[in-house]
């Protein structure tokens, strides 16, 4: 350890081998999540091609409530555009809004001033937090969704209590209207809310799931009699399909940021791998506790373990370590060689008197020999190994 070669050896970097190896798990685990992530998302969006559309004969779809519309004379429009939608607004018009969280602030305040004019009946489905107090003023949507699907109508509103049980079970509401039929509760909240227009005869209808409307649902339960009867209590049906690329009405205020459009799915997804993550990092930093000695498998040579301890020296430049164990050895072992114990080896009043007594020399010298400052370069540090070196020598010279 004290040789110059042993110092001045070139410091051992990882090789690109090494790097690999200890980078492929993280690598791999990317790998499949971003796999994972796309076949999702392509499974997702065949899933939900043509939901909620009149004109869809997907499983998601609506045409087989739209077909039944229009055996009994409800004639139904399709309108993706809310300039379509204002303008078809009318007395003997049910407007049906599919999605109207993806509607800005602005186009929400434009479509309830149209509907609230045209005194028809407005069914909203499943609208949440971002849009029912705008589209419905007077109506909280609550955080927590209706953990059953199939509900009983519980209330007086004749087109619930003919229909009887149905899918209605998804957002749940709670309103301030004390006119309002609150019907198919969830835990004392409605998740389907009717409240009539005080001014005219049309109403606005809060459905919580748009369960009741899709193809591959519409013959269970009295989903279809409820269906027809929300929509098909006037001539006309305007079925709007809102969409972020409908510009609308849309102002400086109603711009969107990019986590606005991301579904609040992925937005939870990445909160829940951002904990993981943090719980690896834990789990692979973790210190249970002091470190306890273990028999090596193999023997290591002496030689090999002092030139790894000499390159992390080298490669971290900390002469001051180095010097310090170089110092700390040499006291450890002259102290018995003297006749002072051990324990006070690495007391300068203790050593240097008898150290120097041994060899009757400077006590200067010797104090900045082994308890010295550390050196500046890696020649001094070479030199103060060279120096102990022959102490030690002189100390052990019959």
């Amino acid at each position: 350890m004290t040789t110059e070669a042993t110092l001045t050896s070139t410091s051992a970097s990882p090789t690109a081998r090494q790097v690999w190896t200890r980078a492929r798990g993280i690598a791999l685990a990317l790998v499949v999540l971003l796999v994972g992530a796309v076949a999702i998302a392509v499974i997702r969006s065949d899933a939900r091609h043509g939901e909620l559309d009149p004109r869809s004969a997907d499983p998601g779809g609506s045409r087989a409530i739209a077909e039944l519309l229009a055996d009994r004379g409800v004639d139904t429009r399709v309108a993706t555009t809310l300039d379509e939608a204002t303008a078809a607004a009318g007395p003997d018009t049910t407007l049906l809004v599919a999605a109207p969280d993806l509607l800005t602030p602005g186009q929400q305040t434009r479509l309830r001033a149209a509907f609230a004019k045209s005194h028809g009946r407005t069914v909203l489905v499943a609208s949440g937090s971002a849009s029912i107090e705008r589209l419905a003023p007077g109506v909280t949507a609550d955080p927590a969704t209706s953990l059953d699907s199939t509900l009983a109508p519980d209330c007086a509103l004749p087109a619930a209590r003919r229909a009887g049980t149905a899918d209605t079970g998804g957002v749940r509401y709670s309103t301030t209207h004390l006119g309002a039929d609150t019907c198919y509760p969830s835990e004392r909240l409605a998740t389907l809310l009717r409240i009539p227009d005080a001014r005219g005869n049309g109403d606005t209808i809060a459905l919580g799931a748009p369960d009741i409307l899709l193809n591959d649902r519409l013959d269970e339960q009295g989903n279809a009699s409820l269906a027809l009867q929300l929509l098909g209590s006037r001539p006309h049906l305007v079925w709007y399909l809102p969409s972020l690329s409908d510009t609308s009405a849309t102002g400086a205020d109603d711009q969107r940021s990019f986590f606005d459009l991301l579904p609040s799915g992925w937005l939870w997804g990445t909160l829940q791998l951002f904990i993981a993550a943090a719980l690896a990092a834990l789990w692979r930093a973790r210190r249970l506790g002091p470190l306890v000695p273990e028999k090596l498998p193999v023997a290591i040579r002496a030689s090999e373990t002092a030139e790894g301890r000499a390159r992390l020296y080298r490669k971290t430049d900390a002469r001051d370590r180095a010097a310090t164990a170089l110092r700390s050895t040499t006291r450890t072992r002259l102290a018995p060689l003297t006749g002072v114990p051990v324990t006070q080896a690495h007391t300068p009043e203790a050593l240097l008197p008898a150290l120097s007594a041994h060899l009757h020399g400077d006590g200067q010298d010797l104090h900045a020999l082994l308890f010295g400052p550390p050196p500046t370069d890696d020649a001094a540090l070479i030199a103060l190994a060279d120096r102990l070196d022959a102490l030690e020598r002189e100390v052990r010279r019959p």
